[in-house]
């Protein structure tokens, strides 16, 4: 049988016909059987999605506590440098599960696709996801897909959800900051909004920016081998860095003191928000995290994140106080302090 060849991915005859998504590859029937077939199925393929049930049968390790999350994605442009919706996707789920400590199992995915997508686009993002779920050690086992008219959709938004196992001697969560404890971030910050902004917009740079999209879970196993006392984990996605903190201090009634000096912001990200008039703390990342930890681990926990190849740029950037509880106050480079507030809004939308 005569196939197609999409940059790794392959397509059997039928959907010759359709080289771009129609209504009807959303309506239940042949095309819908097609599209699963001959897309979804060979991409995500395993034991447990092969069974097509309408319910995924799932085993957890034993005594183990479940964590669950679920995230949508409508990134603009579909395919930015460093990724493309499909392995922020899966990176931005797994991620999730991983700020609770837990150990990622399954995920679900849903697609709503606007008609007119090409069916070779479809096929890279599927391929795509299917990539970073194999790097991240997860299986996706269940899903669903959606067609809407041309003009409904902006092309494909995916929703993800997940289930992870959280080992019953690990507990982190907002609330246990505490004072004395260490701030640390996992690398260069701002990379994936001001690639998805740069791009979006036309921008060109000295240096390319690429977006940091990256599953954390095996940094994050790496911090946990070191010690289960961890306080708070968080990714720092939508709202940057700056978001993240406030979240913890606002949750642990406690004061965050950050030094500017000490905060990795490559020269390309601090360029580009100068230009673009935003801050880069409040950036957008899709690869980095930020933990609190009690003082007398911060050494170790430091060298192990350097040792792991998503944490190489790890760093102390702040500690936990008792002064100003709910804030986070930035000791700027001139000396001078600032609150780093809330914004009421996004800097950037659709970046994720």
């Amino acid at each position: 049988m005569d196939r197609l060849d999409f940059e790794g991915w392959t397509c059997p005859l039928p959907l010759r016909d359709y080289p771009r998504v129609v209504l009807g590859h959303g309506g239940g029937g042949r095309l819908s059987g097609e599209l699963i077939e001959h897309i979804f199925l060979p991409a995500f393929a395993n034991d447990t999605l092969a069974a097509l049930g309408d319910s995924a049968r799932i085993e957890t390790p034993a005594s183990h506590r479940l964590a669950f999350t679920t995230d949508s994605f409508v990134v603009s442009p579909l395919f930015f440098r460093g990724g493309d919706i499909g392995s922020l996707a899966v990176n931005g789920t797994v991620n999730d599960l991983a700020m609770s400590g837990a150990r990622p199992l399954v995920l679900s995915a849903g697609f709503i696709i606007e008609e007119g997508l090409s069916v070779e686009d479809l096929g890279r993002i599927v391929q795509s996801m299917a990539a970073a779920a194999n790097i991240a050690g997860v299986k996706i086992v269940t899903g669903d897909t959606k067609v809407v008219e041309r003009g409904k959709g902006d092309g494909l938004f995916i929703n993800t959800s997940g289930i992870g196992a959280i080992p019953d001697d690990v507990d982190m969560s907002a609330d246990k900051a505490r004072v004395g404890d260490y701030v640390i971030v996992s690398g260069e910050i701002g990379l994936h909004g001001i690639a998805i902004m740069s791009q979006r917009e036309g921008l060109e740079f000295d240096a390319e920016i690429s977006s940091d999209c990256a599953a954390l879970n095996s940094l994050v196993e790496a911090m946990l081998k070191i010690t289960k006392e961890i306080r708070v984990l968080r990714d720092p996605t939508r709202g940057g860095l700056a978001t993240a903190l406030n979240e913890i201090a606002k949750a642990s009634n406690v004061g965050i003191r950050l030094d500017d000096e000490r905060i990795p912001v490559p020269r390309t990200v601090r360029a580009a928000c100068e230009l673009l008039g935003l801050d880069p703390l409040y950036v957008a990342n899709e690869g980095k995290l930020v933990a609190v930890v009690p003082r007398e681990h911060a050494r170790r926990i430091i060298e192990s994140m350097q040792s792991h190849p998503l944490g190489t740029g790890a760093t102390i950037v702040g500690e936990v106080t008792d002064q100003n509880p709910g804030f986070v106050v930035l000791k700027t480079t001139f000396g001078t302090t600032r609150i780093l507030d809330l914004h009421l809004g996004e800097q950037l939308p659709r970046i994720c």
